[in-house]
């Protein structure tokens, strides 16, 4: 349950920190803690069980979906229905799509930050390049200063987060801290138009979901074979015999270069 640390420092630096906070920014806010509460009592009822039964997937995928779908329709009362066109400074206007947009945003984002805390520090380590460059890009496009304030807030708490969650952690976050990470990306990026930059940003997190589907797939099909060792992938490399270290010191450079190529092309 570590993840209460770095989720409430991130809110409570944000309420200092920035001076002029729109609703969605507040909103973002409502919606990480919110994320925060449900993967709290997912972690409470697996350590009052003393075993990995905490919250059915039925239970955690029916409050993303609900969450998903009031954000789709707050963007649709406030006129929010324009997306960002990556490495670009178009936008296009998408209407009511917004709605299934949002749905598939909130779930696969959650669910893939969550697939991704599997290994020391890999979660956090990837988590701050992301945040960093979405907060420079909302920036670049002279959009929501709150949001981006937002950010970099989580960008230092996690940092601070990282001191006690690197090989070999004394501290981890759990699906308090995960769902809370994947609740954040998704309502920042759908709030400032950017949700397709989850695709680029959040590569690393995507490869997670993409690891397990074609896992599972290519079990079924075959009778049993694998294409990974393990999966998610990052648990393949684990097996090929690379250190946690070394994993998320590479989640992390890639990331980092990707948020580094999205930030050149709009300057």
């Amino acid at each position: 349950m570590g993840g209460i640390a770095f989720v409430l420092a991130a809110i409570i630096a944000s309420v200092l920190f920035i001076r002029t906070a729109h609703r969605d920014t507040l909103l973002a806010l409502v919606i990480g803690l919110s994320y925060m509460l449900v993967g709290l009592l997912d972690d409470f009822l697996k350590r009052a069980h003393k075993e990995n039964l905490g919250l059915r997937a039925w239970q955690k995928l029916a409050f993303q979906v609900l969450i998903a779908l009031f954000c789709g329709v707050y963007c649709l009362r406030v006129g929010a229905t324009e997306l960002y066109l990556p490495f670009t400074a178009k936008r296009v206007s998408i209407g009511w799509w917004i709605l299934p947009l949002s749905i598939f945003t909130f779930v696969a984002t959650v669910n893939a930050v969550n697939l991704t805390d599997g290994l020391d520090g890999l979660a956090a380590s990837t988590s701050v390049p992301f945040f960093l460059a979405l907060a420079l890009v909302i920036h670049l496009q002279n959009g929501s200063a709150a949001l981006a304030v937002l950010c970099f807030c989580l960008v230092g708490a996690i940092v601070a987060y990282l001191c006690f969650n690197l090989p070999p952690a004394s501290v981890f976050m759990g699906d308090t801290g995960s769902l809370a990470l994947g609740g954040f990306a998704a309502a920042i990026a759908t709030f400032s138009g950017n949700a397709l930059y989850i695709l680029i940003l959040g590569a690393c997190f995507v490869f997670s979901v993409i690891s397990v589907l074609l896992q599972v797939i290519y079990y079924k099909a075959t009778g049993g074979r694998r294409i990974f060792l393990m999966a998610p992938v990052h648990h393949h490399f684990q097996q090929k015999g690379y250190s946690e270290t070394r994993i998320s010191y590479a989640y992390f450079t890639v990331t980092l270069l990707l948020g580094t190529l999205c930030v050149i092309a709009l300057l």
